[in-house]
């Protein structure tokens, strides 16, 4: 299967720069899944598609502000003594240390010290690593995650080129844990009072955690998409999800992800039951690389509510597995006819 399989053409004026007024007044694509027949709706209006029973399924990672602005301070700066400089968190490995983009990186090697904030906090390059990622121990006074922050700058994708003026904006109402260097997008349309409407039609809202990692916005290069190297995320399935899960699919009623992120952690985590002979969910907490395509067969999730995403990007191939490229690609090209608004700050699709 090739990568050009997954490419569409997308006006740059469609790809959405910020966030609607009222997350859940977004518009909403429903597909068919099997037949690919489109309805166009608000977003709202997916409570009409989630019955009693059924269980949704949504990742409540927090993203942190994981974009640091400071200058090249001390010895091994390479000639660049108080330049600006860029850090970016990409994974914590301890208290102090994360792995790290960094920015000019021809002058950030081992050894170079960077400030931020007038020095209340400061880090050193301590080894360099697969991809050119940085190994950083930062130094301060007090608690990290609140000098972060009050320093750190919410990490938009590389695509939105406006400032964001409200960075909770860029977070689900939902957002508990921290951890994500991105928000999982597709669940940014969700209000509090659209929840509780869903819990009390007897719809089973439940959560689990996956910290999405910067390998989401990491493009696929090579032509035959199996030989991607998916990266890896770090996930946890609690057990009253994996009940949930587990009673909809013995009942009869349905798995709906919110989001690629939901979907990765669900499908992770899954296990065939040799005594009812059907895959069921387990609890867990570890990591996942798993990389879905068409050819891969959903064990648990039956539905999806997700955003519109990039051409030739692993979430496409994620979504055209759970229906067929064809489908999903046809809902695109109407999706740009009728000038829906695309990525981070879009519209949404349900893929039934």
């Amino acid at each position: 299967m090739k990568l050009s399989d997954f490419e569409y053409n997308l006006p740059k004026e469609l790809i959405a720069q910020d966030p609607i007024k009222k997350r859940d007044e977004s518009r909403l694509l429903v597909i068919d899944k099997k037949t690919g027949e489109l309805s166009h709706h608000i977003f709202k209006d997916i409570i009409n598609y989630i019955n009693p029973g059924d269980t949704l399924v949504l990742n409540e990672t927090k993203v942190i502000p994981a974009r640091l602005i400071g200058n090249i301070v001390g010895a091994n700066a390479c000639g660049a003594l108080g330049r600006v400089c860029e850090v970016f968190l990409v994974r914590r490995l301890s208290d102090k240390t994360w792995e790290c983009l960094v920015r000019p990186g021809k002058k950030l090697k081992v050894g170079a010290r960077a400030n931020f904030g007038d020095g209340r906090l400061t880090c050193e390059i301590k080894d360099i690593v697969e991809d050119g990622n940085r190994i950083v121990e930062f130094k301060f006074d007090g608690i990290f995650e609140e000098i972060l922050d009050s320093l750190g700058e919410m990490p938009l994708p590389p695509y939105i080129t406006h400032k964001l003026v409200d960075k909770n904006r860029y977070q689900t109402v939902y957002a508990k844990n921290e951890g994500s260097v991105a928000a999982p997008t597709a669940g940014l349309h969700f209000t509090n009072e659209l929840l509780k409407e869903l819990s009390d039609k007897g719809v089973n809202v439940v959560y689990v955690t996956l910290h999405v990692s910067l390998g989401t916005f990491r493009p696929v290069h090579v032509d035959n998409i199996e030989d991607h190297h998916m990266h890896t995320e770090e996930y946890h399935v609690p057990q009253i999800v994996a009940d949930k899960v587990n009673e909809a699919k013995l009942t009869g009623h349905k798995v709906i992800c919110v989001g690629t992120t939901s979907v990765r952690s669900i499908e992770s985590a899954a296990y065939y039951d040799e005594d009812k002979k059907m895959y069921l969910l387990k609890k867990y907490d570890g990591e996942t690389n798993i990389f879905i395509y068409p050819g891969y067969e959903y064990k648990l999730v039956d539905s999806l509510i997700t955003n519109f995403h990039l051409p030739g990007s692993t979430l496409i191939m994620l979504v055209s597995a759970l229906s067929s490229k064809e489908i999903v690609l046809k809902a695109y090209e109407e999706a740009v006819k009728e000038k829906y608004r695309f990525y981070s700050f879009g519209d949404a699709c349900f893929f039934h």
